[in-house]
């Protein structure tokens, strides 16, 4: 039953049978089994049992202290937003107890049909810079639709500690930024104008911001899009998600736009070029939220500040051997110029 090119250790799919006959979801032999790329962390798993596709995500095989607590977080968000039309995959079942499957929480979801434009284009989306530019557009308008949903209504109103939310955030992230020289053959943080943001973002905090759902890691790398045409068809990887403040979200989409310091990040959609402007972005988001959008600038350097700390992590992690050195050091490179691009945003 265990697929061959599947670590069992990562997915007993022996397990995970048993687990889901107890759910009453259909049965017979795993198909089509592979595994999925996309983010640096979680594990994804595709496959076919009893005519339904599925894919399953998991933590990464170097458990971090709160790797379940995060999957777990993921898994309430998607039921929560399951019904309110943001375009989210639609949780199927979870499991919460790490002692099922080798001290890991998973959950399966359904599976997308979509293109991530970091890493790919289709013919229509590569050729037409008209349909590239409505793709950002939509990213934007996808988005807006998370911030305006009522976390309290869907049954999110004890998640989290929305109070005082802004205010914890630059001593959270340099608290984590310190806890990385606890890592085996870290040196320790080379990243010029941490201090620098750091106060800046103090002395501006906006004084009043309203509690909401937060994706927390938006950019067009965690965006699927159809095929046929530039819509947002789901919105993946949740692993930062909170009730925090949405336009936080806003400020990470401008943040990490491409041009610039950051276009590693936008792959191949950024390659080709033909996206809108920030400020289209924020006129679509404005056109559809109620939110005070004048401290914009202070989001996106906040976005770059705390992005670029937990990139470093992924550095740090790579001298302990704990991640692959090429991506630590493409993740380092990045963490730089967002810190750049926090500048910018800074003097703008």
């Amino acid at each position: 039953m265990q697929p061959d090119h599947i670590d069992a250790a990562l997915v007993d799919f022996g397990v995970l049978a048993d687990w889901m006959d107890g759910r009453s979801l259909p049965g017979g032999p795993f198909e089509r089994v592979e595994r999925l790329g996309g983010g640096t962390q979680n594990i994804l798993v595709r496959f076919w049992r009893g005519d339904r596709e599925y894919v399953l995500r998991r933590p990464p095989a170097h458990l971090r202290p709160k790797s379940n607590d995060a999957l777990r977080r993921e898994a309430r968000v998607l039921a929560a937003l399951d019904g309110t039309g943001v375009r989210a995959p639609r949780l199927v079942a979870a499991c919460d107890d790490e002692k099922v499957m080798g001290g890991a929480v998973f959950y399966l979801m359904e599976s997308i049909s979509g293109f991530n434009p970091t890493t790919m284009l289709p013919r229509p989306h590569a050729a037409d810079p008209a349909i590239r530019h409505r793709m950002g557009l939509e990213a934007a308008a996808a988005l807006a639709e998370l911030g305006a949903v009522d976390h309290t209504a869907v049954g999110l109103g004890g998640m989290g500690r929305p109070e005082g939310f802004l205010e914890r955030q630059v001593g959270r992230w340099l608290a984590e930024l310190d806890s990385y020289s606890a890592l085996a053959g870290y040196p320790g943080p080379d990243i010029p104008g941490v201090a620098e943001v750091a106060a800046w973002l103090e002395e501006r905090r906006p004084r009043e911001w309203r509690p909401g759902i937060m994706h927390g890691d938006y950019h067009l790398g965690n965006l699927l899009y159809d095929f046929g045409g530039p819509r947002v068809a789901a919105i993946v990887d949740w692993e930062m998600c909170t009730i925090g403040d949405p336009l936080l979200d806003l400020g990470w989409l401008v943040a990490t736009w491409p041009g610039g310091e950051t276009d590693k990040l936008a792959g191949a959609i950024g390659a080709v070029g033909g996206l809108p402007g920030t400020d289209e972005l924020v006129e679509v988001y404005a056109a559809r939220t109620d939110r005070d959008l004048s401290a914009l600038n202070w989001y996106a350097v906040l976005a770059c500040f705390k992005l670029g700390i937990v990139l470093e992590g992924s550095h740090a992690r790579a001298y302990a051997g704990k991640a692959a050195k090429d991506v630590g050091d493409l993740l380092h490179a990045t963490t730089l110029g967002l810190f750049a691009r926090a500048r910018v945003f800074m003097e703008a």
